[in-house]
């Protein structure tokens, strides 16, 4: 009973959208999706190489990218930076905090709080020379008197960092990318629009669809296995949502 419930509520977790598929040609026109798909769809735009190296497989990857992740992944720490974080660079985090609210699909770390926050300290002391340094390591000793710097400074965001606090803020309120209010269009090649009634019979003119009786809806629900396979196909593919769909293969 405990696992039924859990594969329920497995399934409610996944998002879904309705394919418009053309039988006779085995392609899928396009699909009718809610914001979430979108979301995870344009989150993948802001997905590190590095991030989506390791989740296809240094093998998967068109041209010399997957060469170069591999290289460094073997690289000796003797030949690396001291000051040169292997894992961050290897398993980067999303760095939008908009992506990173809609690629949890993937199972991708989110940004921590300690990344994003900045704390520094300063001398108690009221010298003016002490008061010229700063640390971000509590406790750290003055160069000018050897006091410990344990006083906290506010820190004052300003430029792109003020824009990180401003998107975080965002991607608190769960806003990600696009407007829930309308249904989008997605097309096989994730062109993606707003949908409605005369776009649908302009998508069905483009194709040139004579036999409506060949048109089937389907409605299909993306997990980490179509998530996978979607990013994987988009990197390889102009027909994305057929390979991925009708020719479903398991991600590699």
């Amino acid at each position: 009973m405990a696992s039924e419930t859990t594969s329920q509520k497995a399934s409610s977790d996944l998002m879904s959208m309705t394919l418009l598929i053309d039988t006779k040609a085995q392609r899928v026109l396009y699909a009718e999706a809610r914001k979430d798909v979108v979301d995870f769809l344009l989150s993948l735009l802001a997905l590190p190489i590095a991030s989506g190296i390791k989740l296809l497989g240094k093998g998967s990857m068109v041209g010399c990218v997957g060469n170069l992740y591999a290289s460094f992944e073997k690289l000796d720490d003797a030949f690396v930076q001291a000051d040169t974080a292997k894992d961050s660079l290897l398993s980067p985090v999303v760095l939008s905090p908009a992506a990173s609210s809609n690629t949890s699909v993937l199972r991708l770390p989110a940004p921590s709080s300690a990344q994003s926050s900045k704390s520094f300290f300063r001398c108690s002391y009221s010298s003016n020379a002490c008061r010229s340094f700063v640390t971000n390591a509590s406790g750290t000793k003055c160069p000018n008197c050897g006091n410990q710097m344990a006083t906290a400074c506010t820190y004052v965001a300003g430029g792109q960092d003020q824009n990180t606090q401003n998107a975080a803020a965002e991607g608190a309120k769960g806003g990600g990318f696009v407007q829930g209010i309308v249904t989008y269009t997605v097309m096989d090649d994730l062109t993606v629009a707003p949908m409605s009634s005369i776009s649908s019979i302009t998508l069905l003119n483009r194709f040139a669809v004579k036999d409506l009786g060949a048109l089937k809806e389907k409605t299909v629900q993306l997990g980490y296995t179509e998530g996978l396979a979607i990013l994987k196909a988009s990197l390889q593919s102009k027909t994305v949502l057929t390979d991925v769909f009708i020719g479903l293969k398991p991600a590699s």
